[in-house]
């Protein structure tokens, strides 16, 4: 079973994706399709497609490192990829991604669906009454560091939804 991708591989595929079909997306839009894609491969393949935990943030959930990613570009639309030291030379390379056939489907039917969405209706999608989110940030001053939205709450909640598109 895989421990599952850095989450800036599926962030790059998401980019890619959209700027193929002429969608923008801002930090805020790409952290939240990052999580969707997450949530629905643990509900469609039982494991995790990213290997970090999410963390509970005011807009939402996100992934600290990928946030750092693309801060600089504030709320415009993000217009580089996400890069990574190469430990062979020390030099910034753009962070691949190289999907088997399920992955890439998966990426592609939750992208395609959630990608037309705004950013604000990801938001709110994501700050669910009683979701994943919602939980850790109303966490009723139990200490709770990092904010971590674990994957078995992820897995609890959205298992009762119906996803909103086809899965595989």
């Amino acid at each position: 079973m895989s421990l599952g991708y850095d989450g800036r591989a599926i962030a790059n595929y998401i980019l890619d994706y959209c700027d193929g079909r002429g969608r923008r997306v801002t930090n805020l839009a790409l952290q939240k399709l990052v999580y969707f894609c997450h949530v629905w491969a643990l509900i469609s393949r039982g494991k995790p497609l990213i290997r970090h935990k999410f963390e509970a943030w005011e807009f939402g959930p996100v992934l600290p490192y990928l946030y750092r990613s693309f801060k600089n570009f504030d709320r415009s639309p993000i217009t580089s990829r996400a890069m990574q030291i190469d430990p062979t030379d020390g030099q910034q390379r753009v962070v691949g991604y190289d999907f088997d056939a399920e992955t890439e489907s998966l990426l592609e039917e939750t992208v395609e669906f959630y990608s037309r969405l705004s950013a604000g209706m990801l938001v709110d999608l994501s700050h669910a009454d009683g979701g994943p989110w919602h939980s850790v940030w109303n966490h009723a001053g139990k200490v709770n560091p990092g904010m971590k939205i674990d994957d078995d709450s992820i897995v609890e909640f959205y298992s009762k939804v119906p996803p909103p598109f086809t899965t595989q």
